[in-house]
C-alpha cells in the first residue's frame, strides 16, 4: 500500500469509529423503551413542582413561606428551592437537559423503531403454496367460492385488494402504523416548542394607575433571548379600570379598559379585559390579574383638585387596607389620616391621635380640623400579568397532533391471503391487535362464503 492509501485507510477508521460507537453502543441506549419512561416520570414529576411551588416570586417570599424550621415534608426549604432552581423550574438548565434527552430518545426510537416498523408493514409477498398458511394462526381451506367473492366481500369491509393469478393479498388500517410515529412526531414538536418558550419567553407584572401609559418594565421572569419579544416600540394605556360588585357587596368581576399605542401615541387597538378575557397583541398577552388603589382626588375648600398617593397597608393578613395622609393647612403642621377599603365604600378619617373623626364616601365632603375637605374619587390601579411565549403555536399544534394520532394508533393492521390452487381457496390472515374482532371479521366472511 502507497502512503497515501494508509493515510485514507487510517482517516477512514478515524471517522467510522466514533459511528460504530453511536450506533452500537449510544443509539439503542437512547431508543430504549424504560430510558423514555423514566425521563417522562421525572418531567412530569419536575412540571408538577413547578406547579405547586409559587414561580418568579423573590427570594424573601421563599423564606417567609418555606422556612427551615419546620421545613415543608421535612426537606423543602427555600434554600432547596434556591439551590435546585424550582422558583423557575421551567427555564433551569437540568429541565431544559432532560426535554432534550427526552426528545433525542423519541427521536432515537422512531428511526430504529418505528420507522422500520413501518417499512416492514408495507412489504408484503403473495402466497405461493398451501403450505404458507399452516404458520398463520387464522387459516382455513375452502372447497367452494371464487377469488372474485372473497374480493367482494374483502371490499365491502374497507381493505385494499392486490391480485395477480390466482392469488390474492389484502390490507387494512396501516394508518395504525403510522401513528405511533406521528405520536413521536407530536411529542418532538411539544418540547420544541417548550425550549422555545424558555428561551424566548418572558414573563412581567404592572401596577398601573387609571389614566396612566406604561410599557413592560416589571420582568419577573425571562428566557436567556427574551429580549426581542419585550415591547419596546409601543406602549398602553390604562383609560379606566373599573370593579363590579354583588348586591351583598362583594366584588363580582374588575374591568381593565386598554389602549395599545404606537411610537406616536396613535391607538392601534382598544379592548376592555377581565378574568379569563385577555389582550393579545403581537404575541403579548395582558391578563387581568390584581387590582390596588393607587390614589386619592379631594380638594380642601376652595382649592384646586389634589391628587395624593395611598400605599397599602400591612393588615398581618387580616384583610387589605390602603391609606394616606392629608394635610389641612398649608405649612403641612396639620392633616388626618384616611383609610379605604375598596374603590366604592366607606372612608375613614383619624386624627394624629388615631381617633376616628368622620366618615364619607367618594364625591361627598365632611368639615375636618376647621376646613371643608371633599373626596372627588378614589383612584384605582390594575394589576396587569404580561406574558409571551412564542412556542405556544407549536406546542398547540403538537398537542392537535398527539390527540389524533392516538387515536390513528388504535387502528389495527390487519392482512389477508387468498390462494387458488388444486380447485380449492386457501385463506389466512393476521393482526396485530383486537385479534378477537378480525377472528370473527374473517370468520363472517367464510360463512358467507359457504352455501
Amino acid at each position: 500500500m502507497t502512503a497515501q492509501q494508509v493515510f485514507l485507510s487510517k482517516l477512514s477508521d478515524w471517522v467510522n469509529k466514533p459511528l460504530q460507537v453511536w450506533r452500537r453502543e449510544i443509539l439503542p441506549v437512547l431508543a430504549n423503551l424504560r430510558l423514555a419512561i423514566v425521563l417522562l416520570l421525572v418531567i412530569a414529576v419536575s412540571s408538577i413542582s413547578g406547579t405547586v411551588i409559587e414561580q418568579g416570586e423573590s427570594l424573601a417570599f421563599y423564606q417567609k413561606n418555606y422556612p427551615e424550621h419546620p421545613a415543608l415534608f421535612g426537606f423543602l426549604t427555600w434554600k432547596v428551592i434556591a439551590l435546585l432552581g424550582l422558583d423557575h423550574v421551567y427555564r433551569t438548565w437540568w429541565f431544559l437537559a432532560i426535554l432534550l434527552l427526552f426528545g433525542s430518545s423519541l427521536i432515537a426510537c422512531t428511526f430504529t423503531r418505528q420507522l422500520p416498523n413501518l417499512k416492514s408493514a408495507q412489504r408484503w409477498s403473495y402466497y405461493q403454496s398451501p403450505k404458507q398458511f399452516k404458520n398463520l394462526a387464522l387459516s382455513a381451506e375452502i372447497e367452494t367460492g371464487s377469488l372474485e367473492t372473497i374480493k367482494s366481500l374483502l371490499l365491502k369491509r374497507r381493505y385494499r385488494i392486490f391480485e395477480e393469478d390466482h392469488k390474492l393479498y389484502a390490507r387494512k388500517g396501516l394508518i395504525g402504523r403510522i401513528g405511533p410515529i406521528i405520536v413521536h412526531a407530536s411529542m418532538i414538536l411539544i418540547l420544541i416548542g417548550s425550549l422555545i418558550g424558555s428561551f424566548t419567553g418572558f414573563i412581567a407584572q404592572e401596577i398601573v394607575p387609571s389614566g396612566e401609559t406604561f410599557q413592560v418594565k416589571r420582568i419577573i421572569d425571562a428566557g436567556a433571548f427574551a429580549e426581542s419579544q419585550i415591547p419596546k416600540d409601543w406602549s398602553v394605556r390604562v383609560n379606566r379600570f373599573w370593579i363590579d360588585y354583588t348586591p351583598e357587596g362583594t366584588i363580582d368581576q374588575f374591568y381593565s379598559d386598554l389602549s395599545v399605542l404606537d411610537n406616536s401615541g396613535s391607538e392601534v387597538d382598544r379592548q376592555t379585559i377581565h378574568v379569563n378575557q385577555p389582550l393579545k397583541y403581537r404575541g403579548v398577552t395582558f391578563y387581568q390579574a390584581d387590582w390596588g388603589i393607587a390614589g386619592i382626588r379631594v380638594r380642601i375648600n376652595k382649592s384646586p383638585v389634589l391628587q395624593l398617593p395611598m400605599a397599602e397597608l400591612d393588615t398581618g393578613g387580616k384583610g387589605r387596607i390602603w391609606g394616606t395622609w392629608i394635610p389641612t393647612k398649608p405649612d403641612l403642621s396639620a392633616g388626618v389620616s384616611l383609610l379605604a377599603r375598596d374603590l366604592q365604600g366607606t372612608l375613614l378619617l383619624y386624627d394624629n391621635q388615631g381617633q376616628l373623626v368622620s366618615t364619607l364616601r367618594p364625591g361627598m365632603s365632611t368639615q375636618v380640623n376647621g376646613v371643608t375637605l371633599f373626596v372627588d374619587e378614589v383612584v384605582g390601579s390594575t394589576g396587569l400579568q404580561i406574558k409571551a411565549d412564542p412556542g405556544i403555536p407549536m406546542v398547540y399544534l403538537g398537542f392537535g397532533l398527539l390527540m389524533v394520532s392516538v387515536l390513528m394508533s388504535y387502528a389495527s393492521h390487519s392482512q389477508i391471503w387468498v390462494l387458488e390452487a388444486d380447485n380449492r381457496l386457501y385463506l389466512g390472515g393476521k393482526t396485530n391487535r383486537a385479534k378477537v374482532v378480525f377472528e370473527r371479521e374473517v370468520i363472517g366472511i367464510l360463512d358467507e362464503i359457504k352455501p
